[in-house]
């Protein structure tokens, strides 16, 4: 996968998913029946696939949820007596289709979440964890361009792992890193100083919480040209009046 300079190694340029998309997509006809639908995830080691028509349109997704529950193996969905009584036709009716029908496009769920090409990989993971889906099509004018799942987002993060600044001299470093710890905000303190030797930071003072002390820590060490962080600030109970 081949990401464009301006977006590797610089978490201010926003992610897209045409940059972290999988392409081509392992899609399945709409004419296919369960059986080729199921051969075809088998065979291609998938859990769901894109449904087609003939024009590359996407109508829907089977996944081996789909296909977990049929008349052929005996796992259809059983009810009880009481339970037949109160259920309603219509329901009835759809999972034994579900069920029986060996067409694909019965059993697929046709209500599916997608994303465009240009969306921002921040609101596709947003849409995952909204639907709880581990996987969201990616259209252009209605038709599947790509496929972003989870793997594809960690695939975005390792993109994203820095290399450092060797370059980087311990006054600049404790530069940033006391304008990165500025943006943690005033729940830091005043009792606060950066000492940074051959780009190892030692953090002293104190602050109100561990919680506070680790954001610290971590926004530290995202600073390129940080080696480590030695030393982190200590902890005080919140009756301490830190401008005493």
């Amino acid at each position: 996968m081949n990401f464009p300079p301006d977006f590797l190694q610089n978490p201010e340029v926003a992610m897209h998913v045409q940059q972290i998309m999988s392409k081509p997509v392992i899609t399945v006809e709409a004419s296919a029946s369960v059986f080729e639908a199921a051969e075809k995830l088998l065979t291609s080691g998938i859990s769901a696939a894109p449904v087609v028509d003939t024009e590359g349109r996407m109508i829907g997704i089977v996944s081996e949820a789909d296909l977990m529950f049929r008349a052929e193996t005996g796992t259809m969905p059983s009810r009880s007596w009481f339970q037949r009584l109160l259920a309603d036709d219509a329901v009835i009716a759809r999972d034994y289709v579900r069920s029986h029908s060996r067409h694909v496009t019965d059993v697929m769920t046709k209500e599916v979440v997608t994303a465009g090409e240009h969306t921002e990989v921040a609101e596709v993971a947003k849409l995952m964890k909204q639907h709880n889906i581990k996987r969201v099509p990616i259209l252009r004018d209605g038709k599947l361009v790509g496929l972003v799942s989870r793997s594809n987002l960690l695939l975005g993060l390792l993109s994203r792992q820095p290399l450092g600044d060797e370059t980087a001299s311990d006054e600049e470093i404790k530069e940033k890193v006391e304008e990165e710890i500025g943006r943690i905000g005033a729940i830091v303190g005043p009792t606060m100083n950066v000492v940074v030797d051959k780009g190892v930071v030692n953090l002293w003072g104190y602050v109100r919480s561990a919680a506070i002390r680790d954001a610290m820590r971590v926004a530290a060490e995202n600073v390129p040209g940080v080696r480590r962080v030695e030393h982190t600030p200590g902890v005080i109970s919140d009756e301490i009046n830190f401008a005493a």
